[in-house]
């Protein structure tokens, strides 16, 4: 990954730097240096460690994605790019046209954050979401999805009571790119009263709908075949159609056990008894709310990923938790929701799953040894920060590489004419 990239400002001739953060003084896992030794499969990673805690995650699961993948012959090429305040601050706009150009020309997209302080007050086109609203439209994501599991290691660090949460796996499956996020028409005007009003359209189109309920159904007939649609089909014509085009889509499914609640009814029951959902499919805001309080059931946001996909072309892949700027810089943050996201990125976008299992096994060893960051931290575990539990999962994962080279090589040796090594 080169260390400096050069962004053009389209209003001026010169060029300004963006300098790598994922450049860090992890230790690499061991490397086959031989002749006859080539990799498998290739791919481009675009990395876009953002704003705030997102560049001191993002290092770790690339780290992450690196060792895993020379364990399955992949060789994976990272290129970072700027996006949300970052790049706000290196050429005036929260998504420069390079890093969607680059974006899409990659594999995967594995994103940080975005978000910060500075750029509260500024307007919308101006602040760094707005980045990540146009990333997101640019790669034609539509549904993102957020697997909510509780690591029998953690049940200590929530506050639910143990037999309410053991056992939990479900996913929350969330409509992106429509509702009332998206809609139009949507903005500020002035009453009859001569009041400033904002609004904004809560909007759903059949073919929207059809279009993650799909993705729901193929997901959930793989899973425990249980799907509760979430809507506010008592109140909002959107709500309505959601509800309307979801049973229809039920027919299509009749190994998919098929029910529907309201979103307040959802919210309580999620909490009370989460071991009842396996798959809950609902829209852009219901769905934002429902994932962040989900977060209480495995005992912190972060320990929660995502995966933002489409019909074809790259997936966007990022932790829940934001850029979370009380924490920035304080070695605090807890790394697992990124380098979770890392495995969702080669299990989804890149269809790499032996990969995408080694990651997650490094992640249940470190559980297992007994490490824990701040918010997930109990009496009897040991209390590291963001740093030290991104090297203890490397060093898992660099472990296995080192196990599994031993053997590799001796066979290596055998048709190259002892002409190879292993290298740090």
């Amino acid at each position: 990954m080169a260390g400096v990239l050069r962004f053009h400002v389209s209003s001026s001739k010169n060029s300004v730097a963006y300098k790598s953060v994922t450049k860090q003084s992890f230790k690499r896992a061991s490397v086959i240096r031989c002749a006859t030794y080539t990799p498998k499969k290739r791919y481009t990673i675009a990395v876009l460690p953002g704003d705030g805690v997102g560049n001191e995650v993002i290092p770790i699961a690339v780290e992450a994605l690196r060792l895993a993948g020379s364990l399955e012959g992949l060789e994976l090429n990272f290129e970072e790019l700027p996006i949300g305040g970052v790049a706000l601050d290196l050429v005036g706009v929260p998504l420069p046209d390079e890093t969607l150009k680059r974006a899409k020309q990659s594999h995967a997209v594995l994103l940080g954050a975005v978000g910060w302080p500075k750029w509260d007050d500024h307007p919308k086109h101006l602040k760094p979401i707005t980045g990540l609203l146009q990333l997101r439209a640019g790669l034609e994501v539509f549904s993102n999805l957020r697997p909510i599991r509780v690591f029998p290691q953690l049940i200590g660090s929530t506050c639910l009571r143990h037999e309410t949460v053991q056992g939990v796996d479900l996913m929350i499956i969330r409509e992106l790119t429509g509702g009332i996020y998206n809609a139009h028409p949507r903005g500020f005007t002035t009453n009859e009263k001569g009041d400033e009003v904002g609004f904004s359209t809560e909007s759903y189109s059949s073919s929207e709908v059809d279009n993650i309920a799909r993705v729901a159904f193929e997901i959930a007939k793989h899973r425990r075949g249980k799907l509760c649609s979430v809507d506010k089909a008592a109140i909002l014509e959107g709500s309505m159609l959601w509800r309307k085009r979801v049973t229809a889509m039920a027919l299509d499914y009749p190994e998919v056990d098929v029910s529907h609640l309201l979103i307040d009814t959802a919210a309580m029951d999620l909490i009370r008894h989460p071991k009842q959902f396996d798959i809950i499919l609902t829209g852009v805001m219901f769905g934002d709310i429902l994932s962040d309080l989900a977060a209480v059931i495995p005992g912190s946001v972060g320990l929660l990923p995502s995966a933002s996909l489409g019909h074809s072309g790259p997936g966007i892949f990022e932790p829940v938790h934001g850029s979370a700027p009380k924490h920035f810089g304080k070695d605090t943050v807890n790394p697992l929701a990124a380098v979770l996201s890392a495995v969702m990125l080669l299990r989804y976008g890149l269809k790499e799953e032996k990969a995408a299992k080694r990651i997650e096994e490094a992640v249940y060893d470190v559980l297992d040894r007994g490490f824990r960051t701040r918010d997930i931290h109990t009496t009897g575990t040991i209390l590291v920060g963001c740093k030290r539990m991104g090297q203890e999962i490397l060093n898992s994962l660099d472990a296995k590489v080192l196990a599994s080279n031993g053997s590799l090589v001796y066979e290596l040796l055998k048709i190259n004419n002892n002409k190879c090594d292993i290298v740090k």
